[in-house]
This record gives C-alpha cells, structure tokens and sequence, in this order.
C-alpha cells in the first residue's frame, strides 16, 4: 500500500534548500527540524516515477536510540497518511447519493401531509429507502471510523516529533493539516449526515406506521360494528325460536298427556282429562324451561374451555 525510499545524510553535511529540491524533482518542498534539532526531515509528499515516496533526512546530532524510535514515526505518518486518504473518494461519491436520499424522504415527508395519499405505498417506499440508508451505513461506517483514527494517530506521531520549523518551507505537520483535516472532517460529515438521515427515516417510519395501524384499526371497528349488529338479532332471533319452540313442545307435551289420560278414561278411570291437560301445562312449562337453561349452562361451559383463560 505504501512504499517510501528514506535517504539518511551522515553528520557534518550543510545541504542549501536548492541542493534539496532536485532530489524531489523540483517539486515544492515540505520539512522542518525535529526531535529537539537533532536531525532535519524532507519530503514533498509525492509518489515519484519508480512508485515510491521519498524522505530526505539530514542527521545533525541523532543518536542511534533516537533514531529507533524517530524512524518508525515518520513511516507511520506516511501509512497513515494514506490510509486516511482511502476514505476520502468513498465519502465524495456518497454525497450524490445522500442529497438524493434526503430528497426523496422529503418527497415521502410532503406527501404524508396530503390527507388522500397512499399510506401503503408510502411505507413502502420509506421501508426501501431505509434499506438503502442503512445499507450504505454498515458498509462504510467502518471505513469512515478508521479514517477518524488514523488521522488521531498522525496528530499524535507529530507531537512525536518536536517539529521546529525551517524559514520558507511548510512544516510536515502544517501540510498535513490542511491536506487531512479537511478530507476528514468530509468523511465525518458524511458518515453524521446518513446516522442524522437514518434517525429521520425511523422517526418518519413510526409516524407513518402508527398513522396505518390507526386507519386499519378504524376499519376494523367498522366492520366489527355490522358484525355485532347482526350478532345481536340473530340472537334475539334465536331467543324468538327458542320462545316459540317452548310454546310448541309445551302444547305437544299437553296433547300427549291429553290423550294418555283420555285413554285411561276410556277404560273407565275415573279421571277428566281436560282437568289433567290444564294442570300439566305449568309443569311442562317448567320443565322445557330448566331443559333449555341446563343446554345454555352446558354450552357455556364447553366455550369457555376451549377459549382458554
């Protein structure tokens, strides 16, 4: 990912800025002294014909247990230059989708204040737009991070290295400041921008789901009211039959007992047969109406064991 050629000058050699420049082509100079004086540092932060960056540094008074711990902080800046540079075009050719987003979200948003828009289809449409939001959070969220963290550790292998600046040359880390900064303050804003949008579009998606779940519980009720309607008559109905049925059975029963008894009086018993009828029709009464009541008890208790608690 990164390949980088550090040149090291021995101690004693006073190299005039003019001197410096061809070996970066001529290209516009980046440096300062570091590590309190001890050695001084070029680059021109530029990837040369052979595919290499280059370092030029110039020992005035480095020891060899600085230079083991300066060395690997000056190739850390130069990886981590990249890596967070590796978020930057992500984040630029996001941007088209994330206006485009928020367009359509404000298109759905003016629509749900329209009194006859499709609700239905309105959620549909924020269900995929939200699918796509949060597809393109979980693919760079992590991208996005690591630009941030890198970034956090050039700023600090910089503190790392005492810069002190070199009359008319950029200091490494004032370059890298406003070339870093801004790419990353960009991958922030992108990756705030879709968690903001992403919050939106939950918010609008609960709004708009309670709004259906109104209509539909609105829609239920109207059809339950029929419903209970006609529950009701044909339960009346059904206590008229019930009624009628009572009445039936009871002047058959009667009948009955009529002509038992009036047999009985055939064979010479000394009973009126009439007077017997009239005297069982309460009786009768009596007894189809515990029937029925019995039947409504059995009924009631066999529902509710099958509709549970």
């Amino acid at each position: 990912m990164v390949a980088t050629h550090a040149s090291i000058l021995p101690e004693g050699v006073n190299l005039d800025l003019t001197e410096i420049s061809p070996y970066f082509t001529n290209n516009t100079l980046i440096g300062s002294t570091v590590t309190g004086g001890a050695t001084c540092v070029f680059t021109d932060f530029r990837i040369h014909v052979d595919g290499f960056s280059r370092f030029l540094i110039v020992n005035n008074n480095l020891r060899v247990e600085q230079g083991a711990r300066f060395m690997p902080r000056l190739f850390e800046i130069e990886v981590y230059r990249v890596l967070v540079l590796l978020a930057f075009p992500i984040a630029r050719k996001l941007h088209p989708e994330l206006k485009k987003a928020d367009q359509q979200l404000y298109t759905i948003t003016s629509a749900m204040t329209q009194s006859d828009g499709n609700d239905s289809k309105l959620l549909d449409e924020l269900t995929m737009l939200a699918a796509e939001i949060e597809n393109h959070v979980s693919s760079n969220h992590l991208r996005f991070a690591a630009a941030s963290a890198y970034y956090n550790l050039v700023e600090q292998r910089l503190i790392d290295l005492r810069e002190e600046r070199i009359q008319g040359i950029q200091t490494i880390g004032g370059f890298l400041k406003r070339r870093l900064e801004p790419a990353v303050n960009i991958c922030r804003s992108t990756a705030n921008r879709f968690s903001w949008l992403s919050e939106r579009v939950g918010n609008t998606s609960q709004l708009l789901r309670t709004r259906v779940d109104i209509i539909i519980e609105r829609q239920n009720q109207a059809l339950l009211t029929p419903m209970n309607l006609r529950a009701k008559m044909q339960l009346r109905m059904q206590q008229m039959v019930e009624g009628i049925s009572v009445v039936a059975i009871t002047y058959y029963a009667a009948n009955l007992i009529h002509a038992m008894t009036n047999t009985l009086h055939e064979f010479e018993w000394h009973i009126n047969p009439e007077i017997i009828e009239g005297a069982a029709v309460p009786f009768i009464l009596i007894s189809i109406g515990l029937g029925f009541k019995y039947i409504h008890h059995i009924i009631k208790n066999t529902t509710d064991v099958y509709s549970g608690p």
